[in-house]
Formats: structure tokens, sequence, C-alpha cells
């Protein structure tokens, strides 16, 4: 019996040590990481160079001095399409603005030139000059396969906070919202992941890391995330984004 109690006394030990005289605590080891959160780690290591952060400006003249000068417009996020230096953005993130920067994970900076955007649709692509040093773009998947209850990851530039990589489900498809024109966008997909204001034009990536939407809005009476977001379907980006360089050559 006593041999017993001793040995549970030495498993307590083991297992509460004594609290040191100078309050240090060791270290638990922590073990691997589980299988789902090393997989969404990689997820967003490989995504997150080819999002980008956009912040736009505005021109103003000054009504006494006639002088014109430049103010903070809004911050949003892109998507690098291509090689070329294509990005692909929400319309409504670059709508009045009159110059773009659009800064990459790696820190560097361009201005940005609009190629053209359909409004209808939210979309607008820029073009920026980064010849062979262009992030590669996030592979291309497919949306009208979607089932509601998918893993969807969602990168962005919340508040500006840049980088930001938010997680949930596709809650719905087919939605369809009015935009701040008064317009209808038709066929989008929603999801709970967390979608602020600054995640517009970022991307939307199934569990596989590919390109499933663009985030394009939120359902909110505060301004901020209440786990209903939007996002235009990457197969309309596939049929538009094309067009709209074309277009513009």
């Amino acid at each position: 019996m006593t041999g017993c109690i001793a040995a549970l006394m030495l498993l307590w030990s083991a297992i509460n040590p004594a609290p040191s005289a100078d309050g240090q605590r060791a270290i638990t080891p922590r073990g691997n990481l589980a299988a789902d959160e090393q997989a969404t780690i990689t997820l967003f290591e490989r995504a997150r160079g080819s999002v980008v952060s956009i912040s736009t400006r505005q021109y103003v003249e000054d009504v006494w001095t006639r002088n014109v000068f430049a103010v903070p417009q809004g911050t949003g996020s892109g998507i690098i399409w291509d090689e070329a230096g294509h990005v692909v953005t929400n319309f409504h993130v670059i709508r009045g603005a009159s110059e773009a920067t659009i800064r990459l994970a790696d820190g560097r900076k361009f201005r940005a030139a609009l190629v053209r955007g359909s409004p209808e649709n939210d979309i607008a692509v820029l073009k920026i000059g980064i010849g062979l040093k262009a992030p590669p773009p996030i592979p291309i998947g497919t949306s009208g396969d979607l089932r509601v209850g998918q893993k969807v990851f969602a990168i962005g530039n919340p508040f500006g906070l840049d980088w930001t990589l938010t997680t949930g489900i596709v809650s719905a498809l087919n939605r369809t919202l009015q935009d701040e024109q008064g317009g209808a966008i038709e066929h989008l997909i929603q999801t709970d992941a967390a979608i602020n204001p600054g995640n517009s034009g970022g991307p939307l990536l199934d569990s596989a890391g590919r390109l499933i939407g663009m985030n394009t809005m939120i359902y909110s009476p505060s301004g901020a995330s209440a786990g209903i977001g939007f996002a235009v379907p990457v197969d309309r980006l596939r049929q538009m984004v094309p067009r709209i360089i074309r277009a513009a050559n």
C-alpha cells in the first residue's frame, strides 16, 4: 500500500511540478499540428503572394486656390490574375478614384492603370508593370459545382489589416443582391467566412487552394461582419475578365 502511495505521489509531482522560486514556468511541448491546421497554413502561404492591397486616391480642387491635390479615398483587395500583371478587383473598390496604388505581399508598390470595368458585374481589371517578377496567379477552380457546406477561405485586407485569413463554409448559392448603384448582381456565393470593409476584391478559395470566387460585399446593419458575406463566382470571372482585357486592346 505504501508503495502504491509513493508511486502516485511521484506521478503527481511529474504531472504537476512544484513552482520555481522565481515564478518561471516550464514550456509544455505542443506536438505536431493537426492535419487540417497544417493544410490551412499551407493554403494561406501558397495564396498570400497573389493577393494585393489596393489604396485609392481622388483628385480634389481647392475652390479658393484652384490647386488640385489627391486625398485618400478607400482601400480594398485584389487578385493577381496572370503573369502579364493584370489584377482583378471589385468595380466598387475603384469607382470614382483618380488613381490607385497596388502593394504586393513582398512590399513592392505599383501605380495601377485601369484596364476596364464591368459595373453591372462589380468587376474591374487593373494592370501593373511587374514583368518577370510577377507573383504566380492562384490556381483557378470552378463555382458551378459548389455545394452548400463546403469549406472556404477568404484572404484580404479588412480595415487595413493586411493579408488576413478567415475561414467558413459556403452558406448558400445563387444569391441576388442590389449593389450601391441600385442594380442587381446575380448568382452570388454566400459565405459565413468573415468579410469586412477592405476584403472586397480578395479571393475566396476552396480547400484545395483554388480560386472559386471574389469577395464583393457583406450584409450587415452595423457595417461589420455579421456572418453573411458574398462573392462573385469564379465562373463569371473566367467569362468576364478575358472579355474585359480583349475589349481594352
